[in-house]
């Protein structure tokens, strides 16, 4: 019972721990969007400790794996990782204008693709697709256009929406969640209330039978008669 009880607790600690979660995103991701450069380096930083974190776990995997037939190609695929991570960290500026030079031919190939595939088979989303080729072509032009200037604040664009987004989900997630555990708590502890029972079958004795057990016997008699 007591284990019961702390249930509803428990999770809403829980749900509060997501919903504090979501706060830090949120204002994480509003504090990127007003210094898009600070987010921006900050994005490439970690984007360069991730490969070379990723690059040393999968290079001690390779070690421990080197009887293998994928030997080498672990080691090769780690060194990469490595090298870039050391790359990216080292110089995150010009990581920043390769990368955004990369995502904008990425745009703009994607939304050509998009565009001329949508005008070529008009399948039922033929509008929706449409207009997503539309945007990825346009939004590529734009990133393209603007090189090198554009990656100050490309990146931290998508890095601080991103953390916006996530943190609003989390939010929803954690307020939705203490309010559903609420709802269904509150009726629990209402009707856990300790009334006295009785048992299956047994009838409570009647007022007049309880007076009757304490008269006396000669009564009792003359009552019956």
């Amino acid at each position: 019972m007591a284990g019961t009880a702390q249930a509803p607790k428990k999770l809403k600690r829980n749900f509060s721990l997501l919903a504090a979660l979501g706060v830090i995103l949120v204002l994480a991701g509003l504090v990127g969007l007003i210094y898009t450069w600070a987010a921006t380096l900050t994005s490439m930083l970690l984007f360069g400790w991730l490969l070379l974190i990723g690059g040393v776990i999968g290079l001690l995997h390779a070690i421990e794996s080197r009887g293998s037939d994928y030997f080498w190609l672990a080691v090769v695929v780690a060194a990469l990782n490595i090298a870039a991570g050391v790359v990216v960290i080292r110089h995150p500026e010009g990581s920043a204008e390769a990368l955004t030079l990369f995502a904008a031919l990425l745009f703009l190939t994607g939304g050509l693709f998009r565009l001329v595939g949508s005008l070529v088979v008009r399948g039922p989303q033929f509008g929706w697709t449409l207009l997503q080729g539309a945007f990825g072509l346009l939004l590529g032009i734009l990133v393209l256009g603007n090189w090198p200037e554009s990656s100050r604040y490309v990146l931290g664009l998508f890095f601080s929406l991103a953390l916006l987004f996530d943190g609003l989900g989390l939010l929803a997630i954690g307020v939705g969640g203490r309010r559903i555990v609420r709802m269904v708590a509150e009726p629990a502890g209402a009707g856990g209330g300790g009334g006295r029972t009785t048992a299956p079958g047994a009838t409570s004795p009647s007022p007049g039978s309880r007076h009757d057990a304490h008269r006396p016997e000669g009564d009792q008699d003359q009552s019956r008669g």
